[in-house]
């Protein structure tokens, strides 16, 4: 009875996967032609196109092709206009003015307004602020940088603010919905692909929407259909049932670029850091804590565990990126300098039994902590990285072994301060400001670094209006982070593109936006 409940299962999934096919391409035979892509991907849990409230990351790099924002950003990670053709700030940068291209439509044929703009922003906040089934929205930081919004006209969009720095542009690439349809569950965009059809768990069909205001996409047809688990993907694509894949499975590491089959890197935003409780006896002391990150080899986790599918950054900022500061001589492997720094705290093997101890308040003190990991679902690796690091730390001197922790157990114990060091990875905003992390009292300081002089810095940060200004801003952050060491940045997570057909000349995609340049194929943008 099982069997054949399972089977008659699968008959009605190929069923209405054949139509869609037949629908899409004319014909069975058809499916892979010069201007359509057969995607692969996991999604298990999207039931709806809606981009506000996104529930999988791979889901969001189709919501990307059908929905876009005031602003988009580079391929050196710059913003420029987008649905925008340009904007102007007033003289303090509390005001700015957003001036929307004349003739862009939705994918239902109404024009774009000012007023589509606003409905937006509005709807963000309010999930913001009351998120519905515990979900904020993908966009929830809008609260921090939107005080006021209005339209002066169809085209103008006025936005008042208190951060008044040039941070405020890489919070406008949200996408925007029409005005009539923001809590629609399939609302039309103004991107170059219109959704044909979707059937949740199953497929999606995108064609090129005729009306975009770029000219008609390069790719006609993107059909997706949707996986279950990374084995059944990568089977996928072994077997030629898809053209390409996206993935963030280590088991993409295998993949070499070759004749038949590219393999693109993308970026993720999901920073992994090692978490240190600067308030606990040991960790007080920021000479034991510089010992731990000369100790710890990042570049063999990544080799050894990650299969290079992450990309080392010794700071908060994306690595590559102009705002990225690189000081290697603070963050260099030394486990002899290591060992010097705890010897100069009064850490020391007294007994020869391979853990330093110290005498505090006439008693002996061994240098033990405690170690918290959390499993996900896509990072089921984190506990071999955590091994490695409790072996690189033993062999200083430093005792602890890696106790495995549910996602809610870990987050209570970070927010109470019961740990001591932690494997915790953290999904960074678009906006290129940590002060989230690093920021006395703020919501994600589970380190309780408190450092008036970080403060100050990131006060200034927020009022800078010009790119060199916030540059120069969040490089005396970073160095004055190398100085205190209050946690260890150890990498950002990479996703691979498995694919049989080149479809763009992007230089850097990341995520959301890991299909970019498809719309504009491989002509010179």
């Amino acid at each position: 009875m099982l069997f054949i409940m399972k089977w008659t299962k699968a008959c009605k999934r190929g069923a209405s996967l054949l139509a869609a096919l037949l629908l899409a391409f004319g014909s069975a035979q058809a499916v892979s032609t010069e201007n359509s892509l057969t995607l692969g991907i996991i999604s298990v849990s999207t039931q709806f196109m809606n981009p506000l409230i996104p529930v999988e990351r791979e889901f969001m790099s189709l919501q990307s092709l059908v929905y876009e924002g005031l602003v988009e950003l580079d391929d050196d990670y710059l913003p420029r206009p987008k649905l925008c053709r340009s904007w102007e700030t007033s003289a303090g940068g509390g005001t700015w003015y957003f001036y929307l291209r004349e003739g862009i439509t939705f994918h239902d044929g109404t024009p774009l307004t000012a007023n589509d703009v606003v409905a937006t922003v509005k709807a963000i906040l309010d999930l913001a602020k009351s998120p519905s089934s515990g979900n904020a929205g993908a966009y929830a930081s809008l609260q921090y940088f939107i005080t006021d919004i209005s339209a002066n006209d169809n085209l103008t969009v006025v936005i008042k603010t208190n951060r008044t720095n040039f941070g405020f542009l890489y919070a406008m690439t949200f996408p925007i919905l029409p005005a009539a349809l923001v809590q629609a569950e399939n609302p039309p965009g103004t991107g170059p692909y219109k959704m044909d059809q979707f059937v949740p768990k199953d497929f999606l069909i995108l064609s090129a929407y005729d009306g975009w205001w770029r000219g008609k996409a390069a790719m006609d047809t993107i059909m997706t259909i949707f996986h279950t688990a990374n084995r059944e993907l990568i089977s996928s694509f072994e077997y030629n049932r898809v053209d390409a894949v996206a993935t963030r499975s280590l088991t993409a590491a295998q993949y070499r670029s070759g004749i038949s089959s590219l393999n693109l890197s993308y970026r993720t935003r999901q920073l992994e850091t090692l978490m240190m409780n600067n308030r606990v006896r040991e960790l007080s002391d920021v000479r034991v804590r510089k010992a731990i990150r000369y100790a710890v080899n990042i570049q063999d986790i990544l080799s050894s565990v990650y299969m290079d599918m992450a990309q080392r950054t010794d700071t908060p900022m994306m690595p590559g990126t102009w705002m990225h500061s690189d000081i290697p001589e603070a963050f260099q492997y030394d486990p002899e300098k290591a060992k010097q720094l705890l010897d100069e705290a009064g850490w020391v093997d007294s007994d020869g039994d391979g853990i330093r101890d110290t005498v505090i308040d006439g008693n002996k003190a061994n240098l033990r902590l405690r170690f918290l990991v959390y499993e996900e679902q896509d990072n089921s690796v984190r506990m071999m990285a955590a091994n490695k690091i409790a072996g690189m730390l033993k062999s200083i001197g430093i005792e602890t072994t890696p106790t495995l922790v549910g996602f809610t157990d870990v987050r209570d114990r970070l927010k109470a301060g019961n740990f001591d060091i932690a494997l915790a990875s953290f999904n960074m905003d678009t906006v290129p400001d940590p002060g989230f992390l690093l920021m006395s009292n703020n919501t994600a300081n589970y380190m309780r670094y408190n450092s008036k002089e970080m403060d100050n810095l990131f006060a200034h940060l927020r009022q800078c209006l010009t790119q060199e200004e916030y540059r120069n801003t969040l490089f005396q952050i970073q160095s004055l982070f190398a100085e205190d060491c209050p946690f260890m940045c150890l990498y950002y997570r990479k996703g691979a593109i498995l694919t049989r057909k080149m479809f763009t000349d992007a230089r850097d995609l990341r995520e959301p936006d890991v299909l970019r340049g498809i719309a504009e194929g491989l002509e010179t943008r």
